[in-house]
């Protein structure tokens, strides 16, 4: 049972270090906007995965703001 409890503690960690990165590089975004867009725009179209993410870098293009690149 316990090369058991380490294989599940090792796949737990996996996914846990999958899921930090995702969140940090912004793969959550587009999903987080689609709810936010339903939750207070109910009925209007969110539009495409791809035109929100040029709209969000054409916004950070336009504005930095204090980025370190």
């Amino acid at each position: 049972m316990t090369a058991r409890r380490a294989l599940q503690a090792l796949v737990r960690t996996g996914r846990s270090v999958r899921w930090y990165a995702a969140a940090l590089l912004g793969d959550h975004d587009y999903a987080r906007y689609v709810a936010h867009v339903a939750r207070v725009h109910p009925g209007t179209d969110p539009g495409s995965e791809a035109a929100y993410w040029r709209a969000r870098h054409a916004e950070q293009d336009a504005h930095p703001g204090a980025r370190c690149c």
